[in-house]
């Protein structure tokens, strides 16, 4: 009761705050995925001319906008939030309490169509929409042209509209697009092409797809009219956040690229192109279930399978009962049986890998925060852990976490 009480006043306090500081210039970021990279990319940019404030990475987004609005000093001059929902009706509370004059939709993908949550893909789309139905009319709707649901949300907006995309035959229909991606374990480089002309970036992030934020916030700064050399400097300082696409030592000698924070069907596919595109001896991936599909998880988890049997992989290695329908319809799509290893939980897991891995294999791991696939390395470093759940409901880190000393029998 007290706590509900005291976000209800501090919803009011910000709201306040946000007519006191009339100054601000808004940008609001929302889709299924990308959002934290694209907000990372947009902070930086505007930051490179305007005192900026970026929403709190580690916060719930219901607690989380008000209190990013409440870091707002009198001489901020940009504020950059992303705008996650997962139930519908969400939007709309969020836009009770701001209105950005800029909206970017990163993706849509199934993730939160289980009916504790959307119930559906189209509840999913209505309700991520409704941030490019609040912006005004001199505003800017900047949307992923390569996402066909995500495209066809240009009618829905007064505001001036533009897109970006990776393929070279969106050229015609987007206003920037990247061209030439090269990956390695340091970043990424590519060329940003617009209509009248082209520039060369390089950051720090790791994947191609990652290159999508930066395309965004490359439009959000011309918007804005920051200079391209200072737009580009911007993204050369970006690196990736723990847990999402970066590159670490691995255990027993092996590279890590440590993707065990979210997943979806969109970034675990995104992701496997990566490892396939990075120089190492064998590529081996280590994937953990996607949660919150609901009726899509069967085909959700399908499709990544269908996308694993194209990459060159040496060994994948699924965890939990829904990784069954990656490994078989990747065998299915024709990968070797024999590359493929299914195991009921981590320890399972671990204890394959123990004897598996090899010094400069190149693993992937990949899963949802839930299914907590650092518990792997935790064994692989010979640590205890005895927790075999497949999902936990815990958000701490398992490695700080009393229960993982805890028999906890797979479910």
């Amino acid at each position: 009761m007290i706590k509900s009480y005291f976000h209800r006043a501090r919803r009011s306090l910000a709201k306040f705050w946000l007519e006191v500081n009339p100054q601000l210039r808004i940008v609001g970021i929302t889709g299924s995925f990308g959002k934290t990279n694209t907000a990372r990319a947009v902070a930086s940019v505007l930051s490179k001319m305007f005192p900026t404030v970026q929403t709190d990475l580690n916060l719930d987004t219901v607690y989380n906008l008000p209190i990013t609005i409440l870091k707002v000093k009198p001489w901020t001059e940009a504020l950059v939030l992303e705008m996650g929902v997962d139930h519908l009706g969400e939007m709309d509370f969020h836009l009770s309490l701001v209105k950005p004059q800029i909206g970017i939709v990163t993706g849509i993908t199934p993730v939160h169509s289980d009916k504790e949550h959307f119930g559906s893909l189209e509840n999913i789309i209505k309700e991520k929409a409704k941030l490019l139905q609040s912006l005004p009319a001199d505003g800017l709707a900047i949307l992923n042209y390569e996402d066909e649901a995500v495209r066809k949300m240009a009618g829905l907006t007064k505001a001036k509209v533009v897109f970006y995309g990776r393929n070279q035959d969106k050229k015609n229909n987007c206003d920037v697009w990247a061209e030439t991606i090269k990956v390695d374990r340091e970043g990424t480089r590519f060329t940003i092409r617009e209509k009248n002309g082209r520039i060369n970036v390089s950051t720090g992030l790791i994947g191609d797809h990652l290159v999508d934020g930066c395309l965004a916030a490359y439009l959000v700064g011309r918007y804005f009219q920051i200079e391209k050399n200072l737009i580009i400097n911007s993204f050369s300082e970006l690196k990736p956040l723990k847990g999402r696409l970066n590159y670490e030592p691995g255990p027993r000698g092996t590279y890590l690229l440590n993707d065990a924070l979210r997943s979806n069907p969109a970034s675990a596919m995104a992701g496997l192109t990566v490892l396939t595109e990075l120089k190492g001896k064998r590529k081996i991936a280590v994937l953990g279930e996607m949660g919150e599909l609901g009726d899509f998880e069967e085909e959700g988890h399908r499709l990544v399978g269908r996308h694993l049997a194209k990459q060159k992989i040496d060994l994948a290695v699924g965890i939990g009962p829904l990784t069954k329908f990656i490994l078989t319809e990747a065998i299915k799509e024709g990968m070797d049986k024999k590359k493929t290893f299914w195991a009921k939980d981590v320890i399972q897991a671990a204890d394959f890998l123990r004897k598996e891995l090899r010094k400069e294999d190149f693993v992937y791991l990949k899963g949802s925060l839930l299914r907590h696939l650092e518990r792997i390395l935790i064994l692989l470093k010979e640590e205890k852990v005895d927790c075999r759940l497949v999902s936990c409901n815990r958000y701490l880190p398992c490695w700080t976490c009393p229960y993982r000393f805890n028999k906890v029998k797979s479910s």
